[in-house]
């Protein structure tokens, strides 16, 4: 699919961050089925599709995760759950549908489209990794329904400057 550029809103969400390396990254995608479990118990309406979101990525030591899942409005929720937004603005966007080993490979290509045409994302460097203002893999598919990763659907978002 050919990456477009979307403007998209602000977006409250629940998330819950967790400090891990690669080889840990499932921890993450982990907690969401309960952190589901805990909004339909509060009776907090959902508002979109399951996300990863990428404060800080270093591939060769630590990144920051968070799983989010959007909500239609305000939340009251104990830690290590917390309520943020996403922020509005312009994001540049693709979709990869396969198992989720390719979005490396798809999120690589999104990178070179954006930096071809001179575009410039929401992130700036650090000693400790490109920290993002926010850079999303939306989970479409429910595993529960498909259980076969290779026909998985995973949008990609990433936020531009301004």
């Amino acid at each position: 699919m050919e990456p477009t550029i979307v403007e998209l809103g602000e977006q409250p969400y629940v998330g819950r961050r967790e400090s891990i390396t690669m080889t840990r990254f499932a921890r993450v995608a982990d907690h969401l089925p309960a952190m589901f479990a805990r909004l339909g118990e509060r009776g907090v309406p959902v508002a979109g599709a399951p996300f990863l979101r990428y404060r800080v990525i270093d591939m060769s030591a630590d990144l920051v995760v968070e799983a989010g899942i959007p909500i239609t409005g305000p939340a009251r929720v104990a830690p290590p759950l917390f309520v943020e937004s996403l922020p509005a603005g312009r994001y540049v966007t693709t979709s990869h549908i396969g198992h989720p080993d390719g979005l490396m490979q798809v999120t690589a290509r999104l990178l070179d489209w954006a930096y071809d045409r001179g575009l410039e994302f929401d992130m700036h460097p650090t000693p400790t990794g490109e920290v993002w203002g926010c850079r999303l893999e939306v989970l479409r598919t429910d595993p529960a329904e498909e259980p076969d990763m290779h026909r998985w659907r995973t949008d990609l978002f990433l936020k531009l400057a301004a």
